[in-house]
């Protein structure tokens, strides 16, 4: 028999509790500034914790507000960016900082329609500083609430891969009126789908809202959609754009080119992904040739 979905209220009450229990504790969480939210949520794009906590501590103490990133140059910020990967996140969070000081005074703005004016910040990322730093509520629809929803709501053991109006429709129904609740609903509903309620293995047994979740009532139905590819690294242009910001980012100074060669021996995938950084900002060449970080 499918799982009867209880009311918004029960659902709230279970996750909410299991979450004041069972929640890890992150530094982003313990304090919950709005800079160190906004840079943990810009860390935290398509990157594991365990990944980010090192980088994060030390990001922080070297730029505990967004007017100290903004006054460094940009390279900085990517050669602080270390190997978290996507470092054009690094170029984005230093033009967001830039543009706070400008904008704002340099606080990180408290509304969501504020924080999507900054850039690099979108949808998810306005909605998440707007709810963990400031309390407000907001609809926060990360790919671990997303599949708590999906499986516990909807039934199905993944959401579509972009989300679609009736999913954000299903989200803002769940969404409790008050502000302080809203915000620990979104913490709790992402905690949930991070360490319980996984992509490739649910501990449904730790969950606290297994016995009405109907994805684990209709017997755990596989996925139907379209197919859902892991993301390729080896020989990939990712990979050659990563060692190429290796090699300049470990460097006291300007790269000579035949050092950038050696770091990458296929010559035409070398020279396309050299482009696409220059491209992207993320690498400058100087007059005689070198390569180097923006300055």
């Amino acid at each position: 028999m499918p799982a009867t979905t209880p009311p918004p209220a029960e659902l709230h009450r279970r996750v909410i509790d299991w979450y004041d229990t069972h929640r890890r504790t992150l530094p982003w969480r313990e304090d919950p500034g709005p800079w160190r939210v906004m840079v943990s949520e810009f860390m935290l794009q398509q990157t594991p914790v365990v990944r980010v906590l090192p980088v994060f501590e030390a990001w922080l103490e070297r730029w505990p507000t967004p007017a100290d990133l903004a006054a460094a140059p940009s390279g900085e910020a990517v050669r602080a960016w270390g190997r978290l990967g996507y470092p054009r996140r690094a170029l984005r969070l230093h033009a967001a900082a830039t543009a706070i000081v400008e904008s704002h005074d340099g606080a990180v703005p408290s509304t969501y329609d504020e924080l999507l004016t900054l850039p690099g910040v979108g949808d998810y990322t306005a909605a998440a500083i707007a709810s963990f730093a400031y309390g407000r509520r907001a609809v926060v629809l990360d790919t671990n609430v997303r599949r708590v929803f999906a499986r516990v709501v909807s039934g199905v053991q993944y959401p579509s891969q972009g989300v679609l109006r009736a999913e954000r429709d299903l989200a803002a129904s769940l969404l409790p009126e008050d502000d302080a609740v809203a915000a620990a609903w979104a913490a709790a509903t992402m905690e949930l789908g991070a360490v319980v309620c996984t992509a490739r293995a649910p501990r449904c047994e730790a969950c606290p809202v297994a016995d009405v979740c109907r994805w684990r009532a209709a017997g755990h139905p596989p996925h139907d959609g379209p197919p859902r590819r892991g993301q390729a690294w080896h020989g990939t242009d990712r990979q050659c754009r990563g060692a190429l910001m290796a090699v300049v980012r470990d460097a006291d100074g300007p790269v000579a080119p035949e050092l950038v060669a050696a770091a990458w021996s296929d010559t035409a995938q070398r020279e396309r992904c050299l482009d696409s950084l220059l491209d992207d900002g993320l690498l400058d060449l100087t007059d005689d040739g070198r390569v180097t970080l923006p300055g």
